[in-house]
């Protein structure tokens, strides 16, 4: 896809989800610093040092992967490409496969929350906020694809068709 017609990048910004992902991590941590530093093991049969040492670095990982992931959407040449950058490929669907896109008010909660979701309006593509572009495919399938910026999308979507 060269240069897009439309570009969206958006953080999953709700705040608790980070806190609620931290969770584990952070316990993992206590446990390490616990054994490790202090030599007090978990449990009859605690986990070696090292083991606890790699398991804490691998959820810290991990949990940094997650709280940085972006949905990045893009129109262009032909296609738009949507997709959470950092966990999922991207989809790409030819505009000409799209009969028709419009702007939407939705409530996330009715696809379950954000991220990639099943619900009323077929798959949805969530980040942030309630407004979005639903997408409805030639072969009446639809896609809810979450925005910042909906009317330009929906143009974007159109005007490339």
């Amino acid at each position: 896809m060269n240069r897009p017609v439309f570009h969206e990048v958006q953080k999953l910004r709700q705040w608790h989800i980070r806190i609620v992902l931290a969770l584990p991590p952070a316990a993992l941590l206590f446990m390490t610093v616990r054994q490790v530093i202090f030599h007090h093991p978990w449990g009859a049969h605690p986990i070696s040092n090292g083991g606890l040492i790699f398991l804490t670095i691998l959820l810290v990982a991990v949990y940094l992967r997650l709280i940085t992931v972006r949905m990045v959407t893009d129109v262009g040449s032909g296609e738009i490409a949507v997709g959470l950058r950092g966990l999922w490929r991207r989809r790409r669907i030819p505009l000409s496969a799209i009969r028709s896109a419009k702007p939407v008010a939705y409530n996330p909660l009715d696809y379950g929350g954000y991220g990639i979701r099943s619900g009323p309006g077929g798959l949805a593509y969530i980040a942030d906020g309630n407004r979005g572009v639903q997408v409805e495919l030639n072969d009446g399938r639809k896609l809810l694809i979450g925005s910042q910026c909906p009317e330009e999308l929906a143009q974007a979507i159109t005007r490339t068709d």
